[in-house]
Order: structure tokens, then sequence, then C-alpha cells
């Protein structure tokens, strides 16, 4: 297929879907010919702010419409947009601001019990020139504008100073190779890497997955998933503007709230993490809610029950259940189930290969393994990163000369090209549809007092998969306990980071090479 870029798709769907609406929310909602006009207003603005093509732009902030126009904007100036996870504090996200080298930072601050202008107060951060707020000042930010923080209403003021035809220029000059967006993954060195996709591969990408889950233009699209995510932002508002559906943005999640609007909304599609469903299926008054528009769900990220699907189709009344695998790499997918798979296959397995998108598994030595055998994940495609920002080593050493990007995940195919995944060959651990790095908290055990060595495991969770446990030795004499431990994470890392047990040990295992045995460490959890 011919590949687009970000604002030639969404003035097709201006085109295409005109006045239908694009985005809801409570207080607002827009038509998609009216998120064209936004679009172009605030490329003006950014062009005004002096983003040149290939800039980056941080957002840091929760699902709110302003996200989604802001975007949309700086993708038209030309500028790379930077998501920022909004679990992650303000240290961890100075530093994807400063390795990202973000000019501009659109954020939130006193909405929803969270400032993040104010958690960034201590940080050195030498490029950023200013934060725009998303959400204005009696939308519940209670702040003014200052020299450093402006408000979203003062930043498309701006938009006056550039005429629309100049914006329109700038948007017309943006090419499918041109770097859409860098999301930082952490790595098993514990320090994030940025990402690098580009306009043409994501719209590529999530045009079929649009197509394979089945998604149309009639479906209001209920978006639990976080837009700093591949999963709510390009599976989410970029895959409904892709298909003209509504998109209805979960500032936050709560369980009640989600099934008052499923009914009030009447939601088709409702993509999650497995726990979603649970949480519907467990609910004491489900049948209170009329759930029955509930047509299409897409679920990963974690093991997938039978019975849960069974579930899903025959008492929530969902048409169709996939389930996909991908990586912030592969654009975020790599396979996926179809609709017309059986339950069993489903929940067993991760779908088969993307139109123009191979798989592969291979031994240690990188030779091919048989069918039905367990190898590395290896991926080549369209939907492969640019690169890893900044990091031509670490490039290096995931996209190999032939073009393969060795996912570090292990799986086994099936005849028909079906993917299981049955284990990591890196160190991830997968808490609640987060990855996870052990290196990453690891580093930061190390800042405190009294810990000589530490180690982090993924230990089983019901309700989140998978959650990590921390295993230290301390310094002779010190008094540290597992609270202190417990309580100084929660300081310095996004939640689900934190080691939900922490135990003390006298000396770690350790091999030949004075290397952790980690595989000891889980034996004894």
């Amino acid at each position: 297929m011919k590949q687009m870029t970000l604002p030639q798709l969404v003035m097709n769907a201006a085109d295409q879907f005109g006045e239908a609406v694009a985005i809801q929310e409570a207080h607002q909602q827009f038509t998609f010919n009216e998120l064209n006009a936004l679009r172009i207003q605030s490329c003006q603005a950014f062009i005004a702010a002096g983003i040149e093509k290939g800039d980056r732009v941080a957002i840091w902030a929760p699902n709110v419409a302003e996200w989604v126009i802001a975007a949309i904007g700086l993708h038209s100036a030309g500028g790379v947009l930077v998501p920022i996870n909004t679990r992650m504090k303000g240290s961890e996200a100075a530093f994807i601001i400063n390795n990202s080298g973000a000019k501009l930072l659109f954020t939130v601050a006193g909405f929803l019990d969270i400032d993040y202008p104010k958690m960034l107060a201590d940080q050195e951060m030498p490029a950023l020139e200013a934060m725009i707020l998303l959400r204005d000042p009696d939308d519940g930010a209670g702040q003014k504008d200052s020299d450093a923080l402006m408000s979203w209403t003062s930043f498309l003021v701006m938009a006056e100073q550039v005429t629309p035809s100049e914006a329109e220029q700038r948007a017309a000059s943006v090419m499918p190779e041109d770097t859409m967006d860098i999301m930082f993954t952490s790595g098993t060195t514990g320090k994030p890497k940025g990402v690098i996709s580009a306009h043409g591969q994501n719209i590529e990408c999530f045009t079929h997955w649009s197509n394979t889950v089945g998604l149309r233009s009639s479906d209001n699209y209920l978006i639990i998933n976080p837009f700093f995510h591949s999963f709510g932002y390009k599976a989410g508002w970029l895959a409904a503007i892709i298909q003209g559906a509504k998109i209805l943005p979960v500032l936050s999640f709560d369980l009640d709230k989600v099934l008052a609007q499923i009914e009030q909304d009447k939601v088709s599609m409702l993509p999650g993490p497995p726990t979603i469903y649970q949480s519907i299926l467990a609910h004491p008054k489900r049948a209170e809610y009329d759930l029955s528009s509930l047509r299409l769900a897409v679920t990963g990220a974690a093991a997938v029950p039978v019975a849960l699907i069974d579930k899903m189709r025959n008492d929530l009344g969902f048409e169709s259940v996939v389930t996909a695998y991908g990586l912030t790499e592969t654009c975020g997918v790599v396979t996926i189930c179809r609709a017309d798979d059986s339950a069993e296959l489903i929940s067993t397995t991760s779908g088969r290969a993307m139109p123009g998108v191979e798989v592969k598994c291979v031994a240690l030595d990188g030779t091919l393994v048989p069918i039905g055998e367990p190898g590395e994940i290896c991926v080549r495609g369209y939907n492969l990163m640019q690169g890893y920002f900044n990091n031509p080593a670490a490039t290096a050493e995931t996209i190999d000369a032939d073009g393969w990007l060795h996912t570090g995940d292990v799986g086994i195919l099936d005849e028909q090209g079906y993917l299981k995944i049955t284990d990591r060959l890196k160190d991830m651990i997968i808490s609640g549809g987060f990855n996870v790095y052990p290196a990453e908290i690891e580093n930061g055990l190390a800042n405190i007092d009294g810990v000589v060595q530490s180690a982090v495991i993924g230990i089983a969770d019901e309700r989140m998969g998978e959650v990590p446990k921390a295993y230290i030795v301390k310094a002779q004499g010190s008094d540290l306990d597992e609270q202190q431990v417990i309580d100084w994470c929660r300081g310095n890392m996004a939640n689900y980071k934190v080691p939900r047990a922490v135990e003390f040990i006298e000396v770690m295992p350790l091999n030949a090479s004075g290397k952790i045995v980690k595989g000891e460490l889980r034996q004894r959890a």
C-alpha cells in the first residue's frame, strides 16, 4: 500500500467522515472537520513557537482530546512526538526530556491531583524552552501563564502569527519516511532507549491492524489504554482516525464509570489487558448495566485463559475477540489473531504475522529452529524501527546485517505460522501490561543507603500477571528493612516498577564469571 503522512491522514478523514464526531469527552466534542481545522491551527502555533522539522516535543499527560490535537499539530509542523509515561516520577521524565532534546513539554498541573511541572521543578533540562498546560486553569489546571508555563489557549493564540497557508506548506513538506515519534522503552542496561518510527510505517501498520481486527467507522472506541503507549496512541486514536471511528478518551480507569459509559455512549470497541475484562465480568452489579453495544475486544500483554475468551463472547457479548503480540521497536505490532480463530487459538497463541511482516524463531547461534521448537523471535518488515535515537551501538545489537530485529523473546511457530510466546531471553517482567526491566530497578536500588547488591526478578501475581521482587544484600550493621526500601522506590519510581516484596539475603548466587544466577532466585521465590 502507498504510505502517507499523519497530516494527509487527518485531511483524508475530514474529507471522508466530515461532520461525524471524531473525539467526544464529557464537556466537549469535535467532528473530523473540526479536528482538521484544529490540526492546522495547532500547526500554526508550533511554527510560531519556533518548531522546525525534526524538532522533538514531549507530551506528559493523561488521555485528553488536547493530547491528540497537540500531537497532530506537531506532526503537521514536521515535529517529532515524544510521549512520556504518566506514571513516571520527575527524574525519570527529565531523563527522557533531556535524552530526546525536547524543546517543548505539553503537560497538566493540579489535574487528577497530579502536578507534573512541580515534579520537574528541581530537574535540570537545558534544552526545554517552555511548558504548555493542555488543560486551561478553568479546566482544573490551577495555574496562570508565567515565563515558563503557558496555557493551551495562549499557545493556540500564537497561531495568529502564522498564516494557515504557511502551515499547509509545512504539512505538505512532511514525507512518509520522516520521523513521526520517538517512544522510549526501557532496556536491559537500565536506561530507557528512544525508538524512532516514521509516519508511513506507523500508518501502514495500523491500517493493517484496524482492518484485521475489524474496526469500523460506526464504532465508538473507548480508549482506556494510555496515549503514551502504542496501545492507546497507535492502536488507539491513530487507528480510530484511520477508520473514522469515534474516540472516547478515558482520563483515569474507574470500573463503575467505564460500565456507565459503555451504556451511555454505546461503546462497541473496548481493547485492553485481560484484567479489564476480568474486572467487568467480576463486577457484582454488571447486570444492571446495558453492555449490549460491545462488539470488538483486542487484548494481549499477558496470558489470556481460554475460559476468559469464552466468557467475553458468551457473557459480555463480544462478537470478536483477538490477541496480538508486538513491541515498541516494531511500531507496536508483529502478529495478530484473526476474528474467526477459535477460543483456544486466541488464548494459546498471539496470532500470525501481519501482512508484509516476516517472523522466524532462531537458536542462539542464529540458525533456524524446526517448526514447533522454541527459539528467539526475530522480525523483519516495513514495521521495524528506524533505530534507537542517538544510539547506533544498541541499534546494531538489535537489528542484524540481514535486517532481522532480534526481540529477545522466545517463542514457537506452528505449521500455520501462529506464534506462541514461551519465555524471554531478556530479563523483562510484564506487570499489568507494562514492560519492567530489572536492571532499571536495580540501578535505582543502588542509591539506597545500606544496599550493597540487589537482584530483581518477576514473581507471579493473579491481578498483574507478574510483579517485581527484590533480593538485597545489605551493608554490615545496616538496619534497612523491607518497608524502607519499598517507600524509597515509591518516591523515586513509577508504581509498576516498585518491588512488591523485598527479601534480604546474606550472599547472592553467582556463576563462575561473577554474574548473579537469577534462575536460583526464581527457584527460591
